[in-house]
């Protein structure tokens, strides 16, 4: 079952007799991924003026510029502009580090303002696998894998563990391991 939250933004002209609003609503408010996988962050948009560009920035930075000129995210990063009206405009990141865990914003551009760097995006959140070894009974141990936040689109993974280059059958976590 996939049940988006929803962040709707809105910022209108006053003054006008039919205010019209500029909002951009985020399909993900949150998101967690491992840490080599890729994301795609998105949002729909409507504008009413004439949009001159839209991109996407990181708001933690000092001076917010467009992802695909940064050098950080060079050959990682694309941008798909949506095509059509209610289609999403869709920021993917490949090779994901944990340095990218940081708040994405969605900006956009009009002759009147420019959009996006006050209001909250979306948060990504990229962790690693980390196994915890616990001592149990008489030499058996307790293999436990867990990540620092719940996977987004995984909120209950299977693990498949590995002994002596072989696969287990325990496809859970945690995992008993008996002594040699």
């Amino acid at each position: 079952e996939y049940n988006p939250v929803v962040l709707l933004l809105c910022h209108c002209v006053s003054g006008v007799q039919d205010q019209r609003c500029n909002r951009v609503t985020y399909t993900k408010r949150r998101i967690c991924v491992l840490k080599g996988s890729t994301v795609d962050i998105s949002c729909t948009y409507v504008g009413y003026y004439y949009t001159t560009s839209t991109f996407w920035i990181r708001s933690d930075k000092s001076t917010p510029e467009d992802l695909t000129r940064d050098p950080g995210y060079a050959g990682r990063e694309k941008y798909k502009e949506r095509w059509r009206y209610k289609d999403p405009s869709i920021l993917s990141i490949t090779d994901l580090r944990e340095e990218d865990s940081a708040e994405y914003r969605f900006t956009f551009k009009t002759y009147n303002f420019e959009w996006g760097h006050s209001f909250p995006g979306t948060t990504l959140s990229v962790t690693g696998l980390q196994v915890k070894v616990t001592p149990a009974a008489e030499g058996q141990k307790t293999l436990t894998c867990s990540t620092t936040c719940t996977l987004t689109d995984n909120p209950n993974p299977t693990y498949i563990w590995y002994r002596n280059r072989q696969v287990v059958t325990e496809k859970t976590s945690p995992y008993s391991v008996l002594p040699n």
